[in-house]
Parts: C-alpha cells; sequence; structure tokens
C-alpha cells in the first residue's frame, strides 16, 4: 500500500487514499535481491531511474503505466497481516462510538498483525530523488534495509517523489530508530517521516476527518552536530527521541 505524494494543492484523505490503491494495483518494477544476481543491479538501477520512469507510461508501443519502482533485499521476509480482519475491526471500532486515536488504532494493528510501517521522504524530480534512491536501493542491496520503494514521474503535475523505506514493527521504537540509522548511513540527508502501514491500510492520509496526523516520527539531519545525527521527534508525545 502507499503514500501520498506531495501536491501543490491539498487533496482529501480519500483522495490520497484512491491515489495511493491506484498506484498498487499498477504493475512495479522490482529487484529482488534474493532471486536476481546482484551483477545486474548496476544496469537495472541506471535504467529505472524514477526520474525518468514515467507513472503513466509513453503512449501506445512504450511502457505502460508504473505504481512503483521497488528493491527487495536478500532477507526480505513479507510479514502475515491480517488486513481483513483489521478492516473489520476498524469498522465495528468506527460504529461503537469509541474514539478513534493513535492508541485505538495500534491497538487493532497488535490485534492483527498489522506492524509494518516506512520511513518517508519527499524529493523533487530530478537529481535529487535519483541519488536519494540510489543510496537506500544499494543499502536494501548489500541487506542494510529490508525492503525500499520510490513513486515514478508523474509528467501531467509538479508531484514531488516519495520514497518508503520499511521495518517490520512500528511499535518497536529501538527499530525504527535503526532504521533511520541505516539511512542516514547510506548518504540521505533529508527530512524524513514516518508512518505505520496500519494508517495507510485503514485510508488515513493528511486532512482525515478524525484529525489524526498520520506520521508518527519526525527525523532532521544535523549537519553541524559532532558527530553528525538526526534529531527525531515523536510526534503523538511531541519529545525527543534522539
Amino acid at each position: 500500500m502507499e503514500e501520498e505524494e506531495e501536491h501543490a494543492e491539498p487533496l482529501s484523505a480519500e483522495d490520497y487514499a484512491a491515489e495511493a490503491l491506484a498506484a498498487d494495483m499498477d504493475p512495479w518494477i522490482i529487484f529482488d535481491a534474493r532471486k536476481t544476481p546482484r551483477a545486474e543491479f548496476v544496469s537495472w538501477l541506471e535504467s529505472n531511474r524514477p526520474s525518468q520512469v514515467s507513472r503513466f507510461g509513453d503512449g501506445e508501443g512504450g511502457p505502460g503505466p508504473v505504481g512503483w519502482i521497488a528493491v527487495l533485499g536478500p532477507d526480505h521476509c513479507p510479514g502475515h497481516a491480517d488486513v481483513t480482519g483489521l478492516q473489520e475491526s476498524w469498522e465495528k471500532l468506527l460504529t461503537s462510538g469509541r474514539p478513534v486515536t493513535f492508541q485505538t488504532i495500534k491497538e487493532l494493528a497488535l490485534n492483527h498483525n498489522v506492524l509494518s510501517g516506512k520511513w518517508l521522504m519527499h524529493l523533487d524530480t530530478g537529481f535529487k530523488v535519483d541519488r536519494a534512491w540510489e543510496c537506500v536501493a544499494k543499502a536494501a542491496l548489500d541487506g542494510k534495509i529490508s525492503s525500499v520503494k520510490v513513486s515514478p514521474r508523474d509528467p501531467n503535475s509538479d508531484t514531488k517523489h516519495v520514497i518508503c523505506v520499511y521495518n517490520n514493527n512500528f511499535a518497536d521504537e529501538e527499530q525504527v530508530m535503526q532504521l533511520d540509522a541505516a539511512i542516514r548511513a547510506s548518504g540521505v540527508k533529508c527530512p524524513l517521516s514516518y508512518k505505520p502501514d496500519v494508517y495507510t491500510y485503514l485510508g488515513i492520509y493528511r486532512n482525515n476527518r478524525w484529525k489524526l496526523c498520520p506520521t508518527i516520527y519526525e527525523s532532521k539531519f544535523d549537519l553541524e552536530c559532532v558527530p553528525r545525527r538526526s534529531h527525531i521527534v515523536n510526534k503523538v508525545t511531541n519529545l525527543e527521541v534522539t
């Protein structure tokens, strides 16, 4: 499932959810390090730079639409999330009158093993996104990151690309911090935000009717600190983590 891209004009949460579903259902370009020889990676990366791959294809006779470009690391192992059960429990929550908060959604996620999440970065098309993508894609190839994906270029708008870098458990703060460190070690310095997949599965994006912030951590890299490091804030508690 995936993440809203940044638009010049804000969309409703329902619009973001519809965009994400459409991208998920279109074909993906995937390098699976569990199956594909490492020697093929450099040419694959060069041929599939996000700034050069069109979201909607190149017309008649050319490449078709592309939802995402992804790299699965050598140790990537999909979880066994009960998404159907999650969505059924979500509908019951909405009719129960209970408040919709981070804690009630976290409870649903734990009950249905929907624990994965991702650090997100939004970048302009061109060198910036291609460079950041190369950094995290190589980290995935080397097994330092489980899986990553990036949205292709949308030739019809000035929408930014989004890169998603995944981990297994959003409720494990230490694991989330370790993933941030791996992203920074790969060479990425831009601001990051972290979103649990449970929010994506439930259609909770920006401008949602519960006024929930869909991201729960924010990471800014401090270039002046010695040694250089991320400053990470928990957006649920408003407390600094690192």
